[in-house]
């Protein structure tokens, strides 16, 4: 990392230094939420990539050596994601990467659209892609958000094109998308 990069946030660094690696990478969660008018508070933001190399401590020793910390926890066969990086820093908010292996999720990062999240340019799932890691996280946090992301945006277009790549996701997420679709008061 170059000094100008210090003083950078700590979401600045991660997100350059995922740049110059060459790692696809998008800001996801209810920090990506926010920039599509959905408000919902957490302290942390969460950042998602599928490039497993990202689960490796040397990946990132630039970052350390300038002061973050970082836990690595790493996912077992059968977890869904690859694994998740935290890094923390004093007096900043605390950034988790998410580290998918679906091929969904690669291509999800490659259709984000660069936006302006805490005076930090990067990439940003797309509200579509967005609303299949929701159905992908399948909690009931996630499905408040998918009717949250809808009453905000083009509903229409947003069933379409969700509906486009719902084959991609595994049973579980689509029941999901079937009970909200049903349960959407607009319909």
């Amino acid at each position: 990392m170059h000094e100008r990069d210090h003083r950078l946030t700590l979401l600045g660094r991660v997100r350059s230094a995922l740049a110059e690696a060459g790692v696809p990478h998008a800001l996801i969660g209810a920090a990506a939420l926010a920039l599509y008018g959905v408000s919902r508070s957490t302290y942390d933001i969460d950042l998602l990539a599928t490039e497993r190399s990202c689960l490796d401590q040397a990946f990132w020793a630039s970052l350390s050596a300038s002061g973050a910390v970082l836990e690595v926890r790493k996912g077992d066969l059968d977890d869904p994601l690859a694994g998740v990086v935290r890094f923390t820093e004093p007096a900043e908010r605390p950034v988790d990467l998410v580290v998918g292996k679906a091929r969904w999720q690669a291509e999800a990062l490659a259709r984000a659209e660069s936006r302006i999240f805490a005076e930090v340019e990067l990439p940003v799932l797309r509200a579509p892609d967005l609303i299949l890691a929701k159905l992908y996280a399948g909690g009931p946090q996630d499905a408040w958000d998918i009717a949250q992301l809808l009453a905000a945006g083009d509903r229409e277009r947003l069933y379409k094109e969700v509906e486009q790549h719902l084959g991609d996701l595994p049973t579980p997420a689509v029941r999901l998308w079937r009970r909200i679709r049903l349960e959407d008061p607009s319909r």
